[in-house]
Formats: structure tokens, C-alpha cells, sequence
């Protein structure tokens, strides 16, 4: 990375951060990154709180750094009480940091560049992974990262003609649906059933996606959940599938979709085809046949964020 020249500290805020992460620019910069390998992203810490109502809130710090070029943190809380309060799940703030000198460069809005670099790193893999011909894609969850999956996949998909929105709570789904030009659905199966690619980004306990209902050729991207007890695709599921992951230290012991049938036994660490680095260097070629069933689950690294406020921090540069 080229890193311009230091100036004043500055923030930048939610909607200007949003606005400047483009698609499919931050894909291509993820690409380059995981291509690359030199960015060094240890796993988050990850403590649970108490938010003193009696929920659980997960504070994470999440740091990585790219030697003589950027270094940077992540301080995000997780917190599913939010809603009732008005604020988004997800909420915190990240600090870059030049990485030769040290010195702070800025600030970004924590949730605007998660629900950015989120979807990025998941269209990245459906380079791959996807079917090139997919016309159907179905979104299962309408919290507030389902906009910003639409359009990332849309921007590696053009050929998308059906985009289909599904929430236990159907009030969300429609509004979802009506702000990108999408159709809300409430029949789960038959839309799992129809769908080319199915993005879940929930933070289920319980698998709302069944093996059974994947039809040959369909490629799911399991979003949402981060945590070892999270689940979002059932063990038929992860069995079907040929299983990629956007890295396997953090997506086989933080993620429950992968994490619960590799305790039990039902996969072995030898079923992860690739990771994100493997597909992007080209040591593994992703699909290879129009009829594999492909699976990636992502639990976000600490990489994604440095590259998204690399990024910012070059778009924005005077």
C-alpha cells in the first residue's frame, strides 16, 4: 500500500464513510490484501459483558497491522439490546495509525466500516464461489448490514435478476425489500429452494437453513453468526456443501456453523477447500462444477477492517 503523507487527525463519520467505501473498489482492495499476505490480523479479543439490564454484550478489539505501511485497531460492542434503544447491534470505533511513523491518521465510524467491509469480504468469495450465471439471490436476515449485502453482490453478480428478503419479523423484510428494489418473502423453504446464492447474517442459535432444501449449484455465505453456540445452517448443510472459510484459525474456533460439527466430529479441519488468501492468490481455483453446493463462512478479521480504513484514508486524502 502507498500511504500518503501524514496530516491533522481527523474523524470521519458514519455516512461519509459509507459513502466512500465503494463497491466493487473495496472488493478489489480485499482481493489485494489477501493475495498479498502481509497483513497480519491476530485473533480479536473477545470479552462478554454485562449491559447491566440483564443481556450480554460482546466487546471485541480487533488489531492488525501491515508492516511500513498501516496499523490499526477495531473497538466494537456487540450489543443485542440496541434495538430497544435505537442504536444499531453493532457500534464502535476504529483508529488507524501510520505504520512507520506511528502517528494517528484518523478515525472511522465502527458500524459504518463493519457494514461495509462485511459484505465485501463475502461478494469477494462469491467471485469464486458463486455460480457466474446466479440470477436469484436470497437474503436471510433484514437488520441493518442486508442493504449493503444487496448492493455488494450486485456488484460482482450484475446478472442478478431476483433479489428476495426473508426475516422472522416480515414488517423488516418489507422495509428492507423496498429501499433495494427487492421482494420481500415469508416462505423460507421454497425460497431457500430457488435462490443461486443464500446470504444468512443473523445471529441465530438455531439453524434456519437446512441442507435439504439447497438445490444443486447453490452457494451460501453464512454471515452472521461469530460466536461458537451461533448457529445459521444446519449439519446437512455444512455436510452438502464444499466448505471455504475467510480464514480457518478464527471461522474453526469462533463459528459456530463450523465450530459445533467439528467438535462433534461430523467434519474434520481437512474439509476447509480454502480460505480467502488461498482463493485470492490462486492456489485454489473456488468452484468446480456448475452443480457444487459451495459454503463460506465468515467470522471477519481483523485484516478487513485495516484495508477498508486504508482505503478511506487514500480516498479521502487531500
Amino acid at each position: 500500500m502507498t500511504v500518503p503523507p501524514p496530516a491533522a487527525l481527523r474523524h470521519i463519520d458514519g455516512a461519509v464513510a459509507r459513502a466512500a467505501l465503494t463497491y466493487p473498489g473495496l472488493i478489489d482492495a480485499l482481493r489485494d490484501a489477501f493475495a498479498a499476505g502481509t497483513i497480519a490480523a491476530p485473533l480479536r479479543g473477545h470479552y462478554p459483558m454485562d449491559d447491566g439490564a440483564g443481556a450480554t454484550n460482546i466487546f471485541l478489539v480487533m488489531p492488525a497491522y501491515q508492516p511500513g505501511a498501516y496499523t490499526g485497531v477495531k473497538l466494537v460492542t456487540v450489543a443485542p439490546g440496541n434495538g430497544a434503544r435505537g442504536l444499531d447491534s453493532v457500534i464502535g470505533l476504529y483508529v488507524l495509525f501510520d505504520g512507520a511513523s506511528g502517528a494517528p491518521l484518523l478515525t472511522v465510524d465502527g458500524s459504518a466500516l463493519t457494514v461495509r467491509r462485511t459484505p465485501a469480504a463475502s461478494a469477494l468469495a462469491a467471485r469464486y464461489l458463486a455460480r457466474a450465471d446466479a440470477k436469484t439471490l436470497l437474503v436471510v436476515g433484514a437488520g441493518n448490514l442486508a442493504p449493503h449485502v444487496v448492493e455488494a453482490y450486485r456488484a460482482v453478480r450484475p446478472g442478478l435478476s431476483r433479489v428476495l428478503i426473508w426475516n422472522r419479523n416480515a414488517d423488516k423484510a418489507r422495509a428492507v425489500a423496498a429501499v433495494t428494489g427487492a421482494e420481500a418473502v415469508e416462505d423460507l423453504v421454497t425460497a431457500v429452494a430457488g435462490a443461486d446464492i443464500v446470504s444468512a447474517i443473523t445471529m441465530s442459535r438455531t439453524p434456519l437453513i437446512r441442507g435439504e432444501w439447497l438445490k444443486p449449484g447453490c452457494h451460501v455465505d453464512l454471515i452472521g453468526g461469530f460466536t461458537p453456540e451461533m448457529r445459521e445452517a444446519d449439519d446437512a448443510a455444512i455436510a452438502r456443501a464444499r466448505l471455504f472459510v475467510d480464514t480457518r484459525e478464527g471461522a474453526l474456533h469462533e463459528a459456530g456453523d463450523l465450530a459445533d460439527p467439528l467438535r462433534r466430529g461430523l467434519i474434520s479441519a481437512a474439509d476447509i477447500a480454502a480460505d480467502l488468501a488461498d482463493l485470492c492468490a490462486g492456489r485454489h481455483p473456488g468452484r468446480r462444477d456448475a452443480s457444487d453446493i459451495t459454503l463460506f463462512k465468515s467470522v471477519g478479521t481483523a485484516l478487513e477492517d485495516l484495508v477498508a480504513a486504508a482505503f478511506l484514508h487514500r480516498s479521502l486524502a487531500p
